[in-house]
């Protein structure tokens, strides 16, 4: 009965959103329809209301999707989806001041005289209208207003002309800032979370290993991330399109002719070039640079965006005059200052040392008040010319509104779907497939284009991604990163306002073309285009570094970049290490054998040891990776016999698992005393043999195929485990010896307040000693190696303190520590001349290295090394 009202559920959905029932009705009031009869007829035939759902009842799943949205939403840390409001307001912002229209009019006149000159203008303006709005409607209604008529008037074939700002219109849903981004950034992380745990319970499953590593876990994404990973893509799109006008207006030079420039190319056409294209690019980089550069959330680069998008409409909308463009000066002043502030001066309150400080802040506040002044302004002006700004919240309001209930519905739909067990039906059937990831991901790929015929992107990202995404992102043989995943959807969704018969674009465009441009002609010109996306998904799926590695780039180049001792970037730090053995090794092994023959021989023994031991460990390092590149081989070679087997194996026992549930759920219906008990325990059985022959079919030869694989993969951990802790133990003493012997000068300076305390110790009482000796052990706990001074000196003063004192042993405490102390500026003093060049010089040379994992983060050769790495997908389905 569950599939049945499943079934009603997706008929009920189809039929409200075909009859054009709005959306966000459609989808909250489907569920609770389906809900209410499956809990109805629940009562009406077993007398349980609970009867006909996977699991709970009726009340549960109807508050599923409520709290479901609100525990994600209201959280204090998920706070990505603010930007939504913020990137909408800008975008309406910027097309209500009509800087779309002059940036598309301009771009048209510099571009014109070229073949197809026009139609490429539309496109590169289509770009940054979607970097700067990434509202589609608006975007591809003003084209079609200003430039069709334009196109038609200078012969362009009206299919090619209407193709061509359809296809431009759509890019605000990949390129950044985009909404479609945002949800799908949001949908991710919580798909993630899910995909992570279904990974370690298979890993535990089939290894019995209860832990799994680090570097198998499912690679997570955010709004910046998405936004950086679909800026490349995004480009490629811009390329083909681009690429395709060009070869269209040389093949067929009739379809897309150079339009001449009737003006002049003078400094007044200059002045309008810059006026129209530097305020847009300026915001562009602003927004999209503060998030790159780390400098802004994604919210706080919305917040920017929306402030940058009001200041523009303030001059744009002024009818003229000699202050039309002075608020927007008196903002970049004020920049101007923030910036030159925050430069030079400190400018934290709570650290104010002297008057520099002062006047910083003082500067700052000026910065400050000028910037928030020409907002004011610029605000004031938009909201008395045309009453643009009422009008643009007011559309704000209603499009996030919409987005808001749209979520909100889908919760709730997709609660009504995990409640008839519609998520674990989709999951056994991609998982069911033959072909692997692939296979799946080509299904789900395909449907979601469909469903693009039918669908805004709204309903696709928030019904469909939490369904499937988990599903992909778990599976180890492709080992996709979230970000990919959400580019690729992106990519696709991207269809759905080009593909006839409901393509939103089409109907936009429509809405706003003359009469000579029929429909059919609308639809023949997005074909080509259409071609094109499918091409650029294509080009993404097949090169994954596309969408990764900006992203990957940006975690490891920025301030708060892991450090290269984490876990999940070890992998790829030692292709590194490797590689650069094998180039640079013999002047590493040389830089090893010089620093072991460093006079120590005047350093402590205890430092004498370490540095010794450290040497060895350095030596030992090019063996050990030697081992490991060597057990890579042998992985591989090994993997062609064992991979076919491997996947026969895993869909037997996957398959198995799935009966398993079944069962399991059958035991469950019939413990409660659902339905026909005696017809479930006759499937029952049906299906635990059904489990048993499956399990049979697994080859006799497996289970020796599976224990020589495993000791290569055992043998390759150890090694790698081995390698991390003799590189480590190999550098420590570098770093410390260097720490100590650089010291020296702090050290000696302590010689007055030990002499001091020395000469003072035998008048002390407990209290006196107590406090006097407290402060110098301080002292020297914060130099470098003084650690058994240190303890000398608590020693001394315990005897002091001690209910029964002893002085005279206190006192050869002290000795003790100014002997110790005399010692340790000797040999720190004459080392710091002879020794520390020599050790900074070897330093230098393995900290690439046999050093790097010790580093607080990769160097910027190393990040761009191991972003490079980590972009490529790589497939770890035999470790499970």
């Amino acid at each position: 009965m569950e599939l049945f009202f499943l079934l009603l559920l997706i008929v009920i959905m189809a039929t409200a959103l075909g009859s054009g029932y709005p959306v966000a009705f459609a989808l909250p009031g489907s569920a609770i329809i389906t809900v209410l009869a499956a809990a109805g007829a629940g009562y009406l035939f077993t007398g349980s209301t609970d009867a006909f759902f996977e699991s709970g009842g009726p009340s549960q799943w109807l508050s599923a999707g409520v709290t479901n949205l609100r525990g994600v939403y209201w959280e204090p840390e998920r706070d990505t989806l603010i930007a939504i409001p913020l990137f909408i307001f800008m975008g309406i912002m910027l097309q209500r001041s009509k800087i779309a229209e002059d940036l598309l009019v301009t771009m048209a006149q510099l571009f014109g005289p070229i073949p197809g000159g026009l139609g490429i203008s539309v496109v590169v303006v289509g770009a940054l209208l979607a970097a700067t709005t990434g509202i589609v409607g608006a975007t591809v209604v003003a084209m079609g207003l200003i430039s069709l008529p334009a196109m038609m008037r200078n012969g362009y074939s009206n299919s090619l002309s209407s193709g061509i700002i359809a296809a431009s219109g759509t890019l605000g849903q990949i390129i950044p800032p985009s909404i479609v981004l945002i949800i799908l950034a949001d949908q991710l992380a919580s798909a993630v979370d899910q995909a992570g745990q279904a990974r370690q319970d298979l890993y535990k499953e089939v290894t019995g290993e209860l832990v799994m590593p680090s570097e198998f876990g499912v690679v997570s994404t955010s709004a910046g991330d998405m936004f950086l990973g679909a800026m490349v893509p995004g480009l490629v799109l811009v390329g083909l399109y681009i690429l395709f006008i060009l070869a269209v207006a040389l093949i067929r030079p009739k379809l897309a002719p150079a339009v001449p420039y009737e003006g002049e190319y003078d400094f007044k056409f200059l002045g309008q070039v810059f006026l129209a294209m530097v305020p847009p690019l300026a915001l562009i980089v602003l927004v999209l640079g503060s998030i790159i550069g780390g400098i802004a959330t994604v919210n706080q680069a919305g917040a920017i965006g929306a402030v940058g998008a009001m200041i523009m409409a303030g001059y744009r909308l002024h009818p003229g005059g000699k202050l039309r463009y002075v608020p927007a000066i008196i903002a970049l002043v004020g920049l101007g200052i923030i910036g030159y502030v925050l430069s030079n001066y400190d400018t934290n309150v709570q650290n104010i040392q002297n008057a520099d400080d002062v006047e910083g802040v003082r500067l700052a506040i000026f910065g400050v008040v000028l910037v928030v002044f020409a907002i004011i302004w610029s605000g004031f002006r938009a909201y008395m010319t045309e009453d643009a700004l009422t009008g643009v919240m007011v559309e704000t309001a209603k499009t996030t509104s919409l987005v808001f209930i749209i979520l909100l519905g889908a919760a709730m739909l997709t609660a009504a779907f995990r409640a008839f067990g519609g998520e674990e039906l989709v999951k056994h059937f991609l998982e069911g497939l033959p072909g692997g990831f692939w296979t799946k991901f080509a299904i789900v790929m395909a449907v979601i284009f469909v469903l693009g015929f039918f669908l805004d992107f709204i309903e696709i990202a928030v019904v469909v991604v939490p369904i499937v995404a988990p599903i992909l992102l778990a599976d180890p043989e492709a080992n996709v990163t979230a970000v990919w995943l959400g580019v690729m959807i992106g990519l696709n969704i991207q269809t759905s306002f080009l593909t006839p018969p409901f393509g939103f674009a089409l109907f936009y465009l429509r809405g706003v073309a003359s009469k000579a441009v029929k429909t059919i002609q609308i639809y023949t010109g997005v074909l080509a285009f259409i071609g094109l996306q499918l091409v650029a998904l294509v080009i993404v799926a097949v090169y994954p570094p596309l969408v990764n590695y900006l992203p990957m780039r940006s975690s490891l180049t920025a301030e708060t970049a892991p450090p290269p001792i984490n876990p999940a970037l070890q992998y790829c730090v030692e292709n590194y290490v490797a590689q650069e053995f094998e180039q640079n090794g013999d002047a590493i092994k040389s830089a090893v054998e010089q620093a072991a023959s460093l006079n120590i021989s005047y350093l402590p023994e205890d430092l004498q040891d370490d540095w010794n031991d450290g040497i060895e460990k350095a030596r030992e390092s090019f063996t050990l990776m030697e081992e490991i590149e060597s057990l890579k081989v042998e992985q591989a070679e090994k993997a062609v016999d064992y991979r076919p087997q491997h996947t026969v194996v895993r869909a037997l026992q996957r398959d198995a698992r799935r009966l398993a549930d079944e069962i399991e759920d059958l035991d469950t219906s019939i413990s409660r005393g659902y339905g026909d008990t005696e017809r479930q325990r006759e499937r029952r059985a049906e299906l635990e043999a059904e489990r048993e022959a499956l399990l049979a079919q697994i080859p006799e030869s497996w289970s020796e195929v599976q224990r020589a694989y495993g000791q290569v993969t055992a043998a390759d951990r150890r090694a790698r485990g081995m390698y991390r802790r003799t590189v480590d133990q190999a550098y420590e003493p570098v770093a410390e010896l260097q720490q100590i012997i650089a010291s020296a000068d702090q050290l000696a300076a302590l010689e007055s307040e030990l002499d001091a305390l020395a000469a003072d110790a035998p008048d002390m009482d407990g209290e006196t000693a107590d406090e006097r000796f407290k402060e110098v052990e301080r002292m020297f706990g914060d130099v470098a190696g003084a650690r058994e001074i240190r303890s000398l000196l608590s020693d001394a003063r315990r005897e002091i303190d001690a209910r029964t004192p002893n002085l005279e042993r206190a006192l050869d405490y002290i000795a003790d520590a100014q002997a110790l102390f005399a010692q340790e500026v000797e040999w720190r003093t004459r080392a710091q001349s002879e020794l520390l060049p020599e050790l900074r010089a070897y330093d230098e040379a393995i900290q690439g290295t046999i050093g790097l994992r010790q580093q607080p983060r990769l160097p910027r050769e190393q990040a761009l090394f191991v972003a490079s790495c980590n972009a490529e997908h790589r497939d770890i389905s035999l470790n499970f």
